[in-house]
């Protein structure tokens, strides 16, 4: 692990779930796949690259709009693939069902990030422990029916959508550590993301454990890439 070392005692562990304990960019990237080979996919002449390539720029603007209010979340859902469209100047009256096929495929291919679910587990037998993650409820509770032990060995799964604020807001945070039953410089967390996740624990004063796979150094936070490193340097 590089950074500055955990300095104080860990009574909470919270990880975060997309990117972290479950991979993300793979169902991500495999369900556009499967989209674009959809044999009535509207996506003309664009080939698969093209595609991936606009929806991961257009994605994280809609998610940042959805976070600020300006988007509702049928907006969010629905809008990223409007924008997609439009981007590949093709017609957008499909976009409403081009979303929902991307999350009937999406949800085929969910699998854990190596090494994960095992360190969760042992860290799961020294700590109370519990799940921290944006996203729509139906499907990150979807996502915890699949791996169902992520939910039943954590004291608190914390849903954005469930308290109205998304990561990195300071009352998501609040309410997590609340949950917890926890004082927030007693909680650790773990998740992958810079703004959402080390920005955001950072700023609620809980400590980070930053999940990268090229280990950068950070002046405030612990970062690593072997899950087995977490697991022995958490201090009791």
């Amino acid at each position: 692990m590089q950074g500055v070392p955990f300095d104080r005692p860990v009574r909470f562990v919270y990880f975060d779930l997309d990117d972290t304990l479950l991979d993300h960019h793979y169902a991500e990237h495999r369900a556009l796949e499967a989209l674009h080979a959809d044999p009535d996919q509207p996506f003309g002449g664009h080939g698969f690259e093209a595609v991936h390539v606009a929806y991961r720029a257009i994605n994280p603007l809609i998610w940042k709009a959805y976070a600020a209010g300006d988007l509702d979340k049928i907006g969010a859902k629905v809008g990223r693939f409007r924008r997609l469209l439009e981007e590949l100047s093709l017609p957008t009256g499909v976009d409403a069902q081009l979303a929902d096929r991307y999350l009937d495929h999406y949800s085929r291919f969910w699998r854990p990030v190596p090494g994960a679910l095992d360190a969760f587990h042992a860290i799961a037998e020294r700590w109370p422990v519990g799940i921290l993650t944006n996203g729509f409820v139906e499907i990150q509770q979807a996502k915890l029916r699949q791996y169902p032990d992520l939910s039943e060995r954590s004291a608190a799964v914390v849903i954005s959508e469930e308290v109205g604020v998304l990561k990195p807001h300071p009352d998501l945070f609040a309410e997590a550590a609340r949950r917890a039953g926890t004082a927030p410089e007693h909680i650790l967390y773990v998740g992958d993301s810079m703004h959402s996740d080390v920005e955001g624990g950072l700023g609620a004063g809980w400590q980070v454990a930053w999940f990268s796979a090229s280990e950068h150094d950070h002046p405030d936070v612990r970062s690593f890439s072997d899950w087995n490193q977490l697991v022995s340097q958490i201090p009791g």
